[in-house]
């Protein structure tokens, strides 16, 4: 079982993850939901398409941009389409 945690708290957990680009991608069903907010950042692959952006909120501190997903995946990486990777402090094992 693959685990994303920060701030003591398991932000998601699956047996199914897909490894990209060294980053392990959870399908979207894993993730806790109540720890994520929409942000508004975007950033740009060239082979996977528009990224998107949570803030991981816990225990009232705040982890701008810690978590990323593709919405709409080139065809090329539609195998992790709607999956949400992590970065910025939360380790993932």
């Amino acid at each position: 079982m693959t685990k994303a945690i920060w701030n003591g708290v398991t932000l998601a957990e699956s047996n199914a993850t897909v490894m990209v680009d060294n980053n392990h991608y959870f399908p979207a069903d894993s993730i806790d939901k109540q720890y994520f907010k929409d942000s508004n950042t975007h950033t740009t692959c060239g082979w996977k398409g528009v990224a998107s952006y949570y803030s991981v909120e816990v225990n009232g501190e705040v982890n701008p941009d810690a978590a990323w997903y593709y919405p709409a995946a080139k065809d090329a990486a539609k195998n992790i389409e709607g999956y949400v990777a992590f970065w910025k402090g939360v380790k993932v094992a």
